[in-house]
């Protein structure tokens, strides 16, 4: 074949359509993986490489996705959750995998961001990582499934908008933190954590901890946002208070844990002899504090990976549905029952 070879040619070497062949090489699961594998292997003897730029102009694509992180209170000055720069590498390696760039771009909840991006061909759809108020966007994510925009998010699931949500299943890894604590003859708890309605991730966190709790056990509840300054805060709240400290906090997110580990300490309080520690979601700080501490895994890689094969889908035009991953408990020092 003199010529450079097209679709054209290689729907005719494998007797299918033109159409079959472009969704075959895209890895359509509308194509059964037998001709996929047909066409994708008569494209590689002939050396056929896809127009990028002209496939994109007829699908008006840009062949990029936005990653909108938005503004977390912070300790330091990056207003990022340290749990979500995990997720961003993951995303950008699952990116990468389907050949697709990746737009990051930090944004304030305040803005008008729900209309800049695939409306103006920037992307292709969005990625939203961020918990924040879940209050203060829920709004913009109906506006989103309106305008017929391709979004994908990380959180808990939302009956207003079905379909779009890939999550951590907080019930679950709550309910594994009392299980273990419970198991190793603690009784008198605090959860640490807003459990409003403007953070769902860490509603259901306390749900599955007080519904796993036995009949003697007793626990308090404070509220706190993801941060360290706030772990610190009411962990002094719970020193100054007039009942004696808990057998254990149970702290809604690591970087809480964090300010809780660093007040004790300085109160003079050991953790775990006195009161142990644990909190959710494994970051990477969870290793090193003193003493290390037990926490609850999300799995990030998975995460990604699963953020851009439900977004691809949703882009193609094919049903999605939310989906839970795993919560996986891991024992370290902080609550003095390693196994």
């Amino acid at each position: 074949m003199k010529h450079k070879p097209t679709s054209l040619d290689i729907a005719h070497l494998a007797g299918v359509s033109q159409s079959t062949v472009s969704r075959a090489l895209n890895d359509s699961p509308l194509v059964n993986i037998a001709t996929r594998k047909k066409v994708q292997e008569i494209a590689a003897q002939l050396n056929y490489q896809v127009d990028k730029n002209a496939s994109n102009l007829r699908r008006q694509r840009s062949n990029t996705i936005a990653l909108l992180l938005f503004e977390d209170p912070t300790s330091d000055d990056s207003l990022v959750n340290p749990f979500f720069l995990a997720m961003l590498g993951s995303i950008t390696r699952a990116c990468a995998a389907k050949g697709y760039d990746l737009l990051v771009s930090f944004q304030d909840l305040d803005s008008n961001w729900q209309a800049q991006y695939e409306d103006s061909h920037k992307a292709d759809g969005l990625i939203l990582l961020g918990y924040g108020d879940y209050r203060a966007y829920a709004g913009k994510l109906t506006q989103l499934r309106q305008q017929h925009t391709h979004v994908m998010r990380w959180g808990a699931p939302v009956a207003e908008s079905p379909g779009i949500s890939i999550g951590c299943d907080n019930v679950s890894g709550g309910q594994s933190i009392a299980a273990h604590l419970l198991s190793h003859g603690y009784r008198r708890f605090a959860f640490i954590g807003d459990i409003g309605d403007k953070a769902p991730e860490f509603q259901g966190r306390y749900e599955g901890f007080v519904t796993r709790l036995s009949p003697e056990a007793t626990h308090i509840q404070l509220d706190a946002i993801s941060t360290q300054d706030a772990g610190a805060a009411a962990a002094q709240r719970l020193m100054n208070g007039a009942a004696p400290l808990p057998d254990a906090i149970v702290c809604a997110a690591d970087i809480i844990a964090v300010g809780v580990l660093a007040t004790l300490h300085k109160a003079g309080i050991k953790v775990p002899d006195q009161v142990a520690v644990v909190g959710f979601d494994n970051i990477q700080v969870a290793a090193l504090t003193t003493p290390s501490l037990t926490t609850v895994q999300q799995n990030t890689n998975q995460a990604g990976e699963k953020l851009v094969e439900n977004l691809l889908l949703a882009i193609n035009e094919q049903p999605t549905k939310d989906h839970l991953l795993p919560a996986t408990l891991i024992v370290r020092q902080s609550c003095g029952c390693q196994v």
